[in-house]
């Protein structure tokens, strides 16, 4: 399905579809990272850029043990820091991200973690993707939906989108989709992109999308 040959009105027909078929085979779910609070969260998410949940979940117990206040992050020796979520990828800017972020959050916004979109951004390391979960999966916000890669190639292949820019995703996405529906449609369809839609062979013997009229795109 190209988003070019339909109408905003044929696309929200195929989104309802695919919400109502997403929903039916994933009912109930949660967010993958582990996490006991709003800061905890905000840091595995942080630590999952370029990564996996599950390398990331083998990082976050120790972790967060041995750091267990957003106070204790703002003061963490970075060395350490570093050491212990090497394994995560990209560790020196995402060790210098965290240090800095537990440090604004401290001095800012009184150790807590802000729950509005205009003050999650400005936390270093934080763009919009990252605040829309934390928004979402911690203080039941739906202010935006979360684009990572499962869901910008999903979508792309529905036809939901035609876009390659974050942003521009999240917007036609948002156009497509009931609010109350956006934080987890976008687990649904990251998901979806992991078990079944994934990037190098797409299972379409076992999609539960493929007895749509349109199929989807592969390209």
């Amino acid at each position: 399905m190209n988003k070019t040959r339909y109408s905003l009105k044929e696309r929200k027909k195929e989104a309802g579809f695919i919400l109502k078929a997403l929903k039916s085979k994933y009912p109930d779910i949660t967010p993958p990272l582990f996490h006991r609070n709003a800061h905890e969260l905000l840091i595995a998410v942080i630590l999952s850029a370029q990564s996996t949940d599950k390398n990331i979940n083998n990082i976050t117990p120790a972790l967060f043990e041995k750091y267990e206040t957003v106070e204790d992050f703002a003061n963490a020796n970075i060395d350490e820091l570093k050491e212990m979520i090497r394994k995560s990828g990209f560790y020196n800017q995402k060790a210098k991200n965290i240090r800095a972020t537990a440090n604004m959050i401290v001095d800012k916004f009184g150790g807590e973690v802000p729950d509005t979109m205009e003050e999650l951004v400005q936390l270093p390391g934080v763009a919009r993707k990252t605040a829309n979960i934390i928004l979402s999966d911690w203080f039941g916000k739906n202010e935006g939906i979360a684009v990572d890669t499962h869901v910008k190639r999903v979508s792309y292949r529905l036809g939901l989108t035609d876009q390659a820019d974050p942003v521009k995703i999240e917007r036609d996405l948002m156009e497509l989709f009931p609010k109350e529906e956006w934080g987890e449609i976008s687990l649904r369809l990251v998901f979806h992109g992991r078990e079944t839609c994934t990037a190098r062979k797409p299972k379409h013997e076992m999609c539960c999308l493929c007895s749509r009229e349109e199929p989807c795109s592969i390209d």
